[in-house]
């Protein structure tokens, strides 16, 4: 088959053809999920499926490209195809998505030489190294090669960054170097010189945008005189940060601006059509002038939501697209109040209902109990510096870090971080915590007590940055550390092996006896086991908790914090047993509770309205 760009539609061998998209990208949800999601977006009517290629979640270190489990893009689009359906990938190499360094490796910056998204070697070459691994993923699945790919995207709204023709043809030519033959496009949003700017006229630009569609669609036709009409990233929620409320849009309203859209003729790409959750240390930040971290869920008020069940914008975003193009059958548990499950048993095609086992929140009480650092030799690999490095030079990718360096204040004093905390730092002396720096407040300095012993700094990186000009910033302690004026020198350091957590702390948290008692002194970590007869989504709640990571049967489900919005984490069905389970927290204040809570519906927060 071949697909291509006509003067006025996109052609399907010869014929036009409408691309009815949605979003799910396949690294924030759990690999086991994945056709489920797929099948639902067939059943809400859309003929494609799109996403993101992760460049950092593939490429953990220079000499690493990991295609396996979670990561296995080529699995995820043998699914797609599976159900009939197209794919549109967008490989980047700058993503955005509000996903950590906006999917660009950390390692790439770490000597400071490197540039960012423009027409620089270092840059270049890695980025060539990149495609080159992503070849044998994508070449053969291309329409062409009889596979599902019929658009692939290069760069990202770059016309909201910079405007650099030379940087995007050479980024194209290599996108051609290693055998992709379907149309390129770009995307950009419809305002100001952004459509010109981030795109050539050898890519077919499209627009993001989620109002307005009208005015959005003259814009990019201004733009782009003939071809398809496409809006790329039809916005149709939100995400999150930390502090602020959870984000909700009208389901009509969307709908009926998704109405506008098809009557003009135009193409879509539903952005989200499922969200999912950054589990682990994956979430971006902003800082535009105020650091501002993103929440672990991404549920971006999606047609379907978190876990992966439609919602009133799902049957909303249907009845729309069924009045101009054939929708196939919805299954009772998909209409409206029903369980929102298909049986993975049953024919793709057939629509089964699935049997679900009626589920109860379950109660968890935390028994075994103990300080973070009873834990540090299970978690810590210790090496000696000068001045703080950062966790870049350390190859810390995410997480946390632990500084050290023994102090002699008989009179206390004033400690002080030469630039920036990049996020966080919990600040203890002599083992007791005096304090908490932290970048969103701009933080950086801290009174210090009388004090003859070691000085520690827990530091968190929060998420990096994922949009703008700060994308590519090392993270740590940055400027170095003085106290009074005098700088601190023979530094000790070390990441946490969190992510996953390292087996060592899990023994001996398996081998720590039960203790009474309702209260947590952080930094701690603590852990209990449940049972569950029948696996499925759950929500964690840790009401009572401050601030920290969970784990559930060891996989990591991201970090919580009491700021909100949400108020629950995201426990994927699979990742749960019939039979025992495990649960650990890392809590790095103070709970007034040890016991946790297994909910079946989750809880994302008070909404602006």
């Amino acid at each position: 088959m071949r697909f291509a760009i006509g003067d006025t539609d996109f052609l399907l061998d010869g014929e036009p053809h409408r691309v009815l998209s949605g979003a799910i990208h396949y690294f924030r949800v759990h690999p086991d999920l994945w056709a489920d999601r797929i099948r639902k977006a067939k059943l809400m009517g859309l003929n494609t499926v799109e996403t993101y290629v992760a460049w950092n979640a593939h490429a953990p270190s220079p000499d690493v490209f990991d295609l396996s489990g979670g990561l296995d893009l080529g699995r995820f689009l043998d699914l797609v195809a599976a159900e009939g359906m197209h794919a549109i990938v967008r490989p980047g190499p700058y993503i955005c998505a509000e996903w950590t360094n906006g999917g660009l490796p950390y390692w790439l910056f770490a000597d400071g030489t490197v540039g960012v998204r423009r027409d620089e070697p270092g840059f270049l070459s890695a980025v060539q190294r990149y495609l080159e691994q992503l070849a044998p993923v994508l070449v053969p699945r291309q329409i062409d090669q009889g596979g599902p790919i019929v658009l692939v995207q290069v760069e990202n709204e770059y016309g909201a960054y910079g405007s650099d023709p030379v940087y995007l043809s050479k980024l194209e030519q290599m996108h051609r170097s290693i055998g992709l033959t379907v149309p390129f496009t770009s995307v950009d949003q419809p305002m100001g010189s952004m459509l010109e700017d981030g795109s050539l006229p050898t890519l077919h630009r499209t627009g993001s945008f989620g109002s307005r569609s009208t005015e959005r669609l003259a814009r990019l036709r201004q733009a782009q005189p003939t071809g398809p009409l496409m809006c790329s990233e039809f916005w149709d929620g939100w995400f999150d940060s930390w502090g602020e409320h959870h984000h909700t849009t009208s389901a009509a309203d969307s709908a009926a601006d998704l109405d506008v859209l098809l009557a003009a003729g135009g193409s879509v790409n539903i952005y989200m059509f499922h969200g999912g959750t950054n589990f682990g240390f994956t979430n971006g930040a902003n800082d535009k002038g105020v650091y501002r971290p993103i929440a672990t869920s991404y549920d971006y008020d999606a047609p379907l939501d978190e876990a992966g069940r439609p919602t009133a914008k799902f049957h909303a975003f249907r009845e729309v697209i069924a009045r101009y193009a054939p929708v196939p059958p919805l299954p009772a548990s998909m209409r409206p109040g029903g369980s929102g499950h298909l049986d993975e048993s049953a024919d793709p095609g057939a629509g089964r209902e699935a049997r679900v086992d009626p589920a109860t929140d379950v109660a968890v009480r935390l028994d075994r109990v103990a300080s973070l650092r009873s834990l540090l030799p299970a978690l810590t690999d210790w090496s000696a510096h000068d001045t703080p490095p950062t966790f870049d030079a350390l190859g810390a990718a995410s997480g946390f870090v632990l500084y050290r360096t023994e102090v002699d204040l008989p009179s206390g004093g004033v400690l002080t971080v030469g630039e920036e905390v990049r996020d966080r730092a919990v600040v203890s002396v002599a083992g007791t915590v005096v304090g908490v720096l932290e970048r969103e407040q701009h933080d950086r300095a801290i009174a210090l007590p009388p004090v003859t012993g070691t000085l520690e700094l827990l530091v968190e990186d929060q998420g990096r940055v994922d949009y703008g000009p700060r994308i590519g910033e090392p993270k740590g302690l940055v400027g170095g550390v003085a106290v009074d004026g005098v700088p601190l020198e023979r530094w000790t350091a070390s990441p946490l092996a969190l992510d996953p957590i390292a087996p060592a702390a899990l023994s001996v948290l398996g081998a720590i006896e039960s203790t009474d008692g309702d209260e947590l002194a952080g930094p701690v970590v603590a852990a209990g086991s449940f049972d569950l007869a029948v696996p499925g989504d759950r929500y964690l709640s840790l009401d009572g908790f401050r601030k920290g990571v969970a784990w559930v049967n060891g996989f990591c489900l991201g970090r919580y914090w009491s700021r909100g919005p949400q108020k629950t984490l995201a426990v994927p069905g699979p990742v749960l047993r019939a039979g025992r389970n495990e649960l650990v927290v890392l809590e790095l204040h103070a709970s007034a509770s040890r016991t946790a809570c297994l909910l079946v519906e989750p809880d994302l927060g008070h909404t602006e309205a």
